[in-house]
C-alpha cells in the first residue's frame, strides 16, 4: 500500500464504529468521526453509499468533510457492509424497510449531534436520501445527491419496458435471479464506476479481500423491480414539488448505471434544486480522478456553505 493509498485503505483511528438498532431491531453498523475534544464542529454530515457499497468504500470523502470541520456519520445499508443479516446480496425486494431505517436514523443522529445537519447520498443512497425527504419529512438544512439512482439506466432496453421486465422476471419465479448481464469486476466496470481513477477502483478490491462479506455481487430482478416500483411511486411531479429543502445534485451526462434524464426532471421539479452535469465523469463522481472529484467536493463545500450555516 502506497502512502496515496492509507487514507482510503485505513479506518481513522478516533472514529468510533457501533451498532444501531433499527426499529425492528435489525442492527446496522455506524462509524461517527466527531471533531477532536475542544474543537467545535462545523455542523454534522450523515452519507448514504450506494448499492453494494461499505463505510470504507469513502473513507477518503470522510476524511475532507472531517477536515472541514464537520462530524460525519456513515453506515451500512441493510443487506450490505456489516449489516446482512439474513439478506442474500443486499436484494431486498421492496425499499420499504431501508426507508423505515433511514428515516429513524437521521432522527436519532439528529438528536445527539450539533447542527447544521446535512445529509449526502450516492446513487441508490441518493435515490433513498430523496425518498425520505419526500416520505419523512426529516429535519435537515440541506441535502446533497450525487448521481442518484432516480432512475436505473436499463439502456439499451427502453425505460418504459424495463419495469415490465423486471416484474415478469420476478413474477416467473426469478425474483432472486442475478441480473447475469452486469459486470462484477473488470475494466469494463471500473470505466463505468472511477473512469480517470483506477487506483480508486482498486481500493474496492482490496476491501474485499479483506473484508469479503463486502462483496455482495450484481442485483437481482426482484430488486431491480423495487427499485423501478420505489421511483414510480415517489418521484412525482406533485411530490417532488413539496420538498422545500435546498438540494445539490451532482450528475454526469454518460452514466451508464443511472438515468440522467430522470435526474433533470427531478432537478426541474424540486423547488430549490440546484443541477450540476459533468460531461464525461463515470459514476463514482468523489472516487474519479482529482479533476472531477475536486471540483465535486469544491461545490458541495460552497453549496453548503451557503446553505447549511
Amino acid at each position: 500500500m502506497n502512502d496515496l493509498a492509507a487514507p482510503r485503505r485505513t479506518r481513522p483511528s478516533d472514529a468510533v464504529f457501533s451498532q444501531w438498532r433499527a426499529q425492528d431491531g435489525w442492527p446496522l453498523r455506524r462509524m461517527d468521526w466527531a471533531q477532536p475534544p475542544g474543537v467545535e464542529a462545523r455542523g454534522s454530515l450523515i452519507f448514504a453509499s450506494g448499492r453494494g457499497d461499505f463505510i470504507e468504500k469513502y473513507l477518503e470523502i470522510y476524511g475532507w468533510w472531517h477536515s472541514a470541520g464537520w462530524n460525519v456519520t456513515a453506515f451500512d445499508w441493510r443487506g450490505q457492509g456489516h449489516s446482512r443479516g439474513d439478506i442474500v446480496g443486499g436484494n431486498l425486494t421492496d425499499f420499504g424497510p431501508l426507508i423505515e431505517d433511514f428515516g429513524a436514523l437521521i432522527a436519532d443522529w439528529r438528536a445527539g449531534s450539533p447542527g447544521p445537519h446535512v445529509a449526502v447520498g450516492h446513487s441508490m443512497g441518493g435515490h433513498l436520501l430523496l425518498r425520505t425527504l419526500v416520505d419523512k419529512r426529516p429535519a435537515l438544512d440541506a441535502a446533497v445527491l450525487i448521481a442518484p439512482m432516480l432512475l436505473v439506466n436499463s439502456k439499451p432496453i427502453p425505460p418504459v419496458l424495463s419495469p415490465w421486465i423486471a416484474g415478469f422476471m420476478s413474477l416467473i419465479g426469478r425474483r432472486d435471479r442475478r441480473l447475469a448481464r452486469a459486470p462484477t469486476h473488470g475494466p469494463r466496470r471500473q470505466r463505468a464506476l472511477t473512469g480517470s481513477s483506477p487506483e480508486r477502483y482498486e481500493d474496492e478490491t482490496w476491501w474485499w479481500g479483506q473484508e469479503p462479506a463486502f462483496n455482495i455481487g450484481v442485483p437481482s430482478w426482484g430488486w431491480l423491480r423495487a427499485a423501478f416500483r420505489s421511483a414510480a411511486a415517489t418521484f412525482t411531479p406533485a411530490k417532488l414539488a413539496e420538498v422545500e429543502l435546498p438540494v445539490l445534485i451532482l450528475a454526469t451526462e454518460i452514466d451508464r448505471l443511472v438515468s440522467i434524464g430522470a435526474i433533470r426532471r427531478a432537478a426541474a421539479l424540486l423547488p430549490q434544486a440546484e443541477l450540476h452535469v459533468y460531461p464525461d465523469a463515470a459514476h463514482e463522481i468523489l472516487r474519479e480522478g482529482d479533476p472531477i472529484r475536486l471540483d465535486a467536493l469544491e461545490r458541495i463545500d460552497a453549496f453548503l456553505a451557503g446553505r447549511a450555516r
